[in-house]
């Protein structure tokens, strides 16, 4: 990726994209923590522009509470629930969706900032409208998500509640992915296994984040509460993880077969995450193998807390420390992904910059 940025400039727009990511990691806690206090439906309209003020008076509180009332959600789970309880749950939905417009200004008006300066090169700028394009269809999907669980169900639709969280953190992904290959750095020598372990390693980490988001919509957590064992065998019998026809549906609604994929997929991701570790240290990768290494200790990290939150029944404290150790480890394996990327020389630094000096 080649810009026209001296290197201030440059370093701006690096610490612009920082703090943006940033912002996206927060919005996914809070949006965890949304999803754990069961407060996700309780503003029932898409206001865009409007939605960003809460209600300001008794009488408006007491019609976004009667709003409320009129779903399922109210009406088969919290019936007699009080204005003072359904307050508690409005706050965090309405800070969820403040969050989400709020990055939304801190990515376009910098960005418009950096466009009206002409700093940015053609390549960098069609991937920074592209993030942006992605963060408009990220509103979208969020309220998609909302509309799944105003009329027939009780919670949203874990199938879109999983869209919803891959996403942001696809975005949050290219976002890193972004911010690291604008630092300039030599292209490593190393074999090329490696560079496909550590893009293997980022795909099976967005394939766990997709089944652990149906676990959470499913509420599958709160089921099977053992560990090694799950249903009382290691490997459960495939009576009990097959019975829903087509057969793949129990791939996304069986909760027995949800928790089960999830936790095979967090074997494989270990295993992979130590195997690459292993290579990268025996073939002395350099900053590969730490970066290797810092992974392979977050994805164990990631792993304890998944068995604790799952023995102790997804409590909210644990329940958040497992999904914010999950950005960390997604964060890590773009980074080694990016570190062990094959590069062209003008990607290594803005113009203007001798080659070998940081940008």
């Amino acid at each position: 990726m080649t810009t026209n940025f001296a290197p201030t400039n440059h370093r701006a727009v690096r610490w612009w994209l920082i703090s943006v990511a940033a912002l996206i990691a927060l919005m996914v806690l809070v949006g965890g923590a949304t999803r754990l206090t069961e407060s996700g439906l309780s503003i029932v309209e898409w206001k865009p522009v409007t939605g960003s003020l809460p209600p300001l008076s008794e009488a408006q509180w007491t019609d976004a509470f009667e709003a409320y009332k009129t779903i399922p959600q109210y009406r088969e789970l919290n019936a007699g629930m009080s204005l003072s309880e359904f307050k508690q749950i409005f706050w965090w939905e309405w800070s969820h969706r403040l969050l989400g417009r709020f990055i939304g200004i801190a990515y376009l008006l910098p960005f418009l900032f950096f466009l009206w300066r002409g700093g940015l090169s053609g390549e960098l700028k069609r991937r920074l409208w592209l993030l942006f394009a992605l963060g408009g269809l990220q509103g979208a999907v969020g309220w998609w998500m909302v509309a799944s669980g105003l009329s027939e169900r009780v919670e949203v639709s874990q199938y879109r509640l999983a869209t919803h969280l891959v996403l942001a953190l696809l975005i949050f992904a290219g976002i890193v992915w972004t911010v690291w290959r604008l630092a300039a750095r030599p292209q490593l020598a190393v074999p090329a296994r490696l560079r496909v372990t550590s893009a293997l390693l980022v795909i099976v980490t967005f394939v766990q984040i997709y089944f652990g988001a149906l676990v959470a919509g499913l509420r599958a957590g709160r089921a099977y509460n053992t560990w090694p064992q799950i249903d009382g065998a290691l490997i459960p019998s495939a009576e009990r993880l097959w019975f829903e026809t087509p057969w793949w549906r129990n791939m996304f609604d069986n909760v027995l077969t949800v928790q089960f994929e999830h936790r095979m997929t967090a074997y494989l991701l270990f295993t992979l995450a130590a195997l690459h570790a292993f290579d990268a240290v025996r073939t002395r990768a350099g900053s590969a193998a730490r970066g290797a290494l810092w992974l392979l200790a977050a994805v164990s990290l990631q792993a304890v807390l998944g068995i604790l939150t799952l023995l102790n029944q997804v409590p909210i404290d644990l329940a958040l420390s497992h999904q914010a150790v999950a950005i960390i480890v997604l964060t890590l394996a773009v980074m080694q992904a990016e570190r062990l990327a094959s590069r062209q020389p003008a990607e290594l630094q803005p113009r203007g910059v001798p080659l070998g000096q940081p940008g």
